[in-house]
């Protein structure tokens, strides 16, 4: 038996969310519904001009892996996280929000520099879009690999945004290759469209020949596979990933078991933040498979996770809110 359900590599990245309008994105030059890699100066550009905005959420540890993780450890997986952070104040905050969602770390020894921030924008219409000073996360590398914990883990899940980093590129793809030659499961994120649209390459790499399991919403799907139709995107999908999930919003999932194509009902809801939706489904997901759950309850399963935590601000549920989530699958 493994000594970690989910053994994770990211972003460290500490989140502020602010709501925001159309009108205001347009006119700072922001790409709506994206999440785009900037410097801290442009970072601080922003968030002075939007200094007298609603904070929606506290701060909060986040990086896509990093939401995935924590909702998996808080559903009751043995969790797993490797990431770099810096000698800071947010380096410090990160590394103790991790440890009180139960998410064991590599002893880390915090780098010169600054920890990676991420400005979360939410429009309302509920779509987030992400301005995101990776600061030290950007040289995340071999080195934050933990080669005992992979080992002794069912699956590994590797945050896309990984792509984007040269390092962080070289530690996905050995974190994939300790995995498969020690019979660990793999486990991909596509992360973003922006990622896939100008990193399509450097993904491919990440994949290799085949990953386990592989999570995408629909416009990643389609623009990874270079295809414009649902079913030419599950054809070109099944070669890449014994398994997969092309989350559809409001509309549900697509899930791929292996043989069937399974249909997942959305839950009903009204959205007013979707930032961390994806990370939540996949983070729930994991968690019902590696409890030894069908695909088909596990996609239920995280469908309604993901239902809730966009009615809400924020990436992340509250604590409690897992367990009540958590009896819908003991039902």
């Amino acid at each position: 038996m493994s000594q970690y359900h989910i053994y994770g590599i990211g972003a460290a990245l500490v989140d502020t969310e602010i709501a925001v309008n159309d009108e205001e994105l347009k006119a700072f030059g922001i790409d709506k519904g994206v999440m785009t890699l900037v410097d801290e100066s442009r970072q601080h550009e922003l968030i002075e001009k939007l200094s007298d905005h609603l904070i929606a959420s506290k701060r909060a540890s986040g990086g896509s892996a990093a939401n995935t993780i924590i909702a998996a450890s808080y559903f009751g997986a043995d969790t797993f996280y490797s990431c770099k952070v810096a000698d800071d104040e947010n380096g410090r905050f990160y590394i103790n929000d991790m440890k009180s969602a139960n998410v064991a770390m590599p002893n880390i020894v915090a780098s010169q520099g600054i920890t990676g921030k991420c400005l979360v924008m939410i429009t309302p219409d509920a779509e987030r879009t992400m301005n995101t000073f990776l600061g030290i996360s950007e040289t995340v590398s071999c080195d934050e690999l933990d080669n005992s914990a992979i080992k002794n883990s069912a699956y590994v899940y590797i945050e896309g945004y990984l792509v984007s980093s040269e390092t962080g590129r070289a530690a996905a793809i050995e974190c994939r290759k300790i995995a498969e030659a020690n019979n660990v499961k793999t486990a991909l994120s596509l992360s973003d469209p922006a990622m896939v649209q100008f990193f399509h390459d450097g993904l491919r790499e990440m994949i290799g020949s085949k990953v386990d399991l592989l999570f995408c919403n629909l416009d990643e799907a389609l623009a990874y596979t270079k295809t414009e139709s649902v079913d030419a995107a599950i054809a070109a999908l099944k070669i890449i990933a014994n398994e997969f999930v092309i989350t559809l919003g409001n509309k549900g999932a697509l899930i791929y078991d292996g043989n069937n194509i399974i249909e997942i009902a959305p839950c009903e809801t009204k959205a007013i933040d979707t930032n961390g939706a994806g990370d939540m489904f996949a983070g729930a997901f994991l968690y019902a498979l590696t409890q030894g759950h069908s695909h088909t309850l596990a996609g239920n399963f995280a469908s309604l996770a993901a239902s809730t935590v966009v009615s809400q601000f924020g990436p992340r549920l509250k604590p409690e809110q897992h367990q009540t989530i958590l009896e819908s699958i003991n039902h």
